[in-house]
């Protein structure tokens, strides 16, 4: 049986899943930063980030398995299920946003995190530059991807 992928806006009820498949996602995706997934850094996705970002979910029969957090033209997170991954859904909602957005998109992500790296390459992001994320002391890369094709706003 084909299971089948909904992309809908984060709702305020999506709250509790979403922060448990975000801390899931981020231990697994930066073992490096002490703490992560939990306690300050979960509060703050809580507080601010679900807050000040569009968000976006992935379901895939009722249940959320992935979330995609945009700054303007900036995926400010990418989280998707530890148990969903290597499914598409991530590609999924970087297409979303690529067509949410019609042009350029951007975005952050740790040095040390290989596996997002190559994910992100291979969705068509290049590296723009690096910078010391201040409150882990690790190495980000700012990556980003031109326009897609047939999602630039129509030659008149």
């Amino acid at each position: 049986m084909e299971t089948r992928t909904c992309i809908r806006r984060y709702e305020t009820s999506d709250e509790a899943v979403v922060v448990d498949l975000w801390s899931r996602a981020a231990k697994l995706a930066h073992p490096f930063i002490e703490g992560e997934g939990e306690g300050e850094r979960a509060r703050k996705v809580r507080e601010v980030y679900l807050r000040m970002a569009e968000n976006w979910v992935a379901e895939v029969d009722g249940e959320v398995i992935a979330l995609l957090g945009l700054l303007g033209n900036e995926i400010g997170g990418l989280f998707v299920d530890p148990r969903a991954q290597g499914r598409g859904v991530g590609r999924e909602l970087v297409r979303h946003a690529a067509a949410l957005r019609g042009g350029e998109l951007r975005l952050e992500v740790f040095e040390a995190n290989g596996r997002a790296r190559g994910f992100y390459e291979r969705m068509g992001f290049a590296e723009r530059e690096r910078r010391l994320d201040e409150e882990s002391g690790h190495q980000l890369i700012v990556m980003v991807r031109p326009p897609s094709p047939g999602l630039a706003a129509p030659a008149r």
